[in-house]
């Protein structure tokens, strides 16, 4: 039996995207009870060179909003890049959510064996959609997410890997 398209990208990024806003709303209450400004932690970032958690969740949900447009044919949602507060992050991870709903399985039908071709650092790149789905967009949307979950718990908020996988 195999299994479609819709199947493993719709559920796979709503499923992600939910465990993410819990993790930043468990965040946002032990940063309240620490008296810790969130500004701080939208601010923070692993390493000087890294970007910060704000950054972090808008480029997940950039993943998560492009791949499913393009293994539909359709055009890629644009959305600003201005949250400077957790509520207009929920509400830009709302926003996704609200797209990923609004998929059919049958504009995904076929997208797996369809040719992309990208932009990658200029360079034009053509792959299948299961190759990109599975080779490019999945494991960015994974690392910006993992990466968000990384900042909140070395600024020491107390997460674990359930939190991360939307199981707590």
């Amino acid at each position: 039996m195999s299994v479609s398209m819709y199947d493993i990208a719709i559920p796979t990024f709503q499923k992600q995207l939910t465990a993410l806003e819990t993790v930043l709303d468990k965040a946002a209450g032990q940063a309240a009870a620490k008296k810790i400004d969130f500004a701080v932690l939208l601010g923070s970032r692993l390493y000087p060179d890294m970007l910060n958690l704000t950054r972090q969740v808008q480029l997940a949900t950039d993943f998560a909003k492009a791949a499913p447009a393009r293994l539909a044919g359709v055009e890629v949602p644009g959305f600003p890049d201005v949250e400077t507060t957790l509520p207009e992050l929920k509400e830009r991870i709302a926003k996704i959510q609200a797209l990923l709903a609004g998929y059919k399985p049958e504009q995904l039908e076929g997208s797996g064996t369809r040719d992309l071709t990208l932009k990658v650092s200029g360079q034009e790149v053509t792959m299948s959609g299961r190759e990109y789905l599975l080779h490019v967009a999945f494991p960015n949307f994974y690392f910006h997410c993992t990466t968000a979950y990384d900042i909140l718990r070395h600024n020491g908020i107390e997460i674990g890997k359930r939190d991360f996988l939307g199981r707590a």
